[in-house]
């Protein structure tokens, strides 16, 4: 049986208007089994909510710590939650 997890991730940084969720969204598409969303929240925060195989969602995790070239994150954290299991695909919020 495989490992799922839920991890809930806040990075904080200038990651508004340099394609941040768009890249976020690309990514955990292209990883198998990974599902949840991505939003923004205030002017210099961005969350997801990713649910999947851990080693899937620890590849997420990383590659938001990085986030696209023009991004900067100076801050991020993660809090592993109970999975739910609720969602289908990985997509983009409305910013909240």
């Amino acid at each position: 049986m495989s490992d799922i997890v839920r991890a809930h991730i806040i990075v904080k940084g200038r990651v508004q208007g340099v394609g941040f969720r768009a890249h976020v969204e690309y990514h955990a598409r292209q990883i198998d089994g990974l599902t949840g969303w991505v939003r923004n929240v205030g002017y210099d925060t961005v969350e997801a909510i990713a649910e999947g195989e851990r080693s899937n969602v620890e590849r997420l995790i990383e590659m938001m710590k990085q986030g696209p070239s023009m991004s900067r994150v100076d801050e991020s954290t993660v809090e592993w939650e109970d999975v739910t299991g609720e969602f289908r695909e990985f997509g983009v919020r409305r910013s909240g």
